[in-house]
């Protein structure tokens, strides 16, 4: 990855942690502010499970050191694939950043707390409630959309990462 892309990921990163911090500080567990009524708040809430909250509910002794090699992995293949792909490929190397940064945010998260600061919370009134997210889920869901749609526009994808494998 060159640095640009690296920045990225640091800025994604940091951002992150910096709007989680200030949920952390400035707002107890649980409580919410309406930002635009029946639509958005800013909602306090710790997940143990992973982006919107999936698995959560799942109790093991496991979890966290499963959650944490699953983020292990993806940091390494993310590194890894970005390496192979060539550095023109603008938008699948700021997708595979901006992902590299939401899944380090999470990751830190979890190794510090315990838990990852969720406080993005979409809903229509009460008959709608998307799960609370963070800026760290927001980035990794932007950068896979990013992917795919790098994908559809360089379908040769695999023959390249297959010829920088096999050299």
């Amino acid at each position: 990855m060159k640095l640009k892309y690296y920045l990225l990921t640091v800025a994604v990163f940091v951002l992150d942690h910096i709007t989680k911090w200030m949920v952390r500080t400035r707002m107890d567990l649980h409580d919410a502010i309406e930002v635009i009524p029946n639509y958005l708040r800013i909602s306090s809430v710790r997940n143990s499970g992973v982006a919107f909250g999936l698995f959560a509910d799942f109790q093991s002794t496991w979890k966290p050191y499963i959650l944490a090699a699953m983020a292990v992995v993806a940091v390494i293949v993310i590194i890894i694939y970005s390496s192979r792909m060539p550095l023109n490929r603008t938008l699948l190397q700021a997708a595979l950043a901006i992902t590299l940064g939401g899944i380090v945010g999470n990751f830190t998260d979890r190794v510090m707390h315990g838990f990852v600061v969720d406080f993005i919370e979409f809903h229509i009134g009460e008959a709608f409630h998307w799960p609370t997210f963070n800026i760290a889920d927001s980035a990794i869901t932007i950068g896979i959309a990013l992917l795919l749609v790098d994908s559809v526009r360089h379908p040769d994808i695999d023959e390249q990462f297959q010829h920088q494998t096999s050299d």
